[in-house]
């Protein structure tokens, strides 16, 4: 059990893994642009939010047996 107004290991696990999941979609965005095959333009805010939020999804739907 977590005490308050502190991390306990699992809590740090979780916000690693929340910030992976949201590193993905910038990391995503600046590779395809350095190589050019995506050009977004003035998009790229509202597409570096989408792209972590489809792969939390993805993540998601995979879980389970």
């Amino acid at each position: 059990m977590q005490v308050k107004n502190s991390f306990d290991k699992a809590s740090l696990i979780k916000v690693g893994k929340g910030a992976l999941i949201a590193g993905t979609g910038a990391l995503a965005l600046y590779l395809l642009d350095w190589i050019g095959t995506l050009e977004v333009g003035v998009y790229a805010p509202l597409v570096a939010a989408v792209v972590p939020i489809v792969v939390n999804g993805i993540k998601e739907w995979m879980k389970g047996e």
